[in-house]
């Protein structure tokens, strides 16, 4: 089993590889606009998980995916020629949830805004149920119970 420090240098360096790979030596109409956000390696550097995003839509994402499992063959050889050790990992590529995450995330953030203004439209036309002020003061000089007499 390799240390954690050599498990994520080696996760650094298959994100890099797969990264190139994809931008300048894929030659497949397929893939889209994608950008490889993480790689996970297992402790036996044996397994690497492959995290992507694509930009645009759901058509788009589904023909990347096809695209790359089609092609996982040559890149795997990409990153076995480009790491240099014994073994070279199984690739597996994962769709990230960040582009989902992200609009859950503006969504809940629109619906507050959207709250917060309509809380403050029906404050400004509030008015007090008692007096301004409900809170007792000192002693005013009108009234006649005075601690001095």
């Amino acid at each position: 089993m390799a240390d954690p420090a050599r498990a994520r240098k080696v996760a650094d360096r298959i994100k890099s590889l797969v990264a190139e790979y994809l931008e300048f030596r894929l030659k497949d109409e397929r893939v889209g606009f994608v950008t490889v956000t993480d790689v996970r390696v297992t402790g036996d550097l044996q397994q690497a998980s492959v995290f992507y995003t694509v930009f645009g839509e759901d058509a788009e994402r589904e023909s990347t995916a096809e695209a790359l499992e089609d092609n996982k063959g040559r890149i795997r050889s990409a990153v076995g020629k480009g790491l240099g050790i014994r073994l070279t990992p199984t690739l597996e590529f994962i769709p990230d949830a960040i582009p989902e995450g992200a609009a859950s995330i503006e969504k809940a953030l629109r619906d507050a805004r959207e709250r917060d203004a309509e809380l403050a439209q029906n404050a400004s036309a509030a008015t007090y149920a008692g007096d301004a002020d409900p809170y007792r003061k000192p002693a005013d000089d009108d009234e006649g119970g005075s601690a001095s007499e």
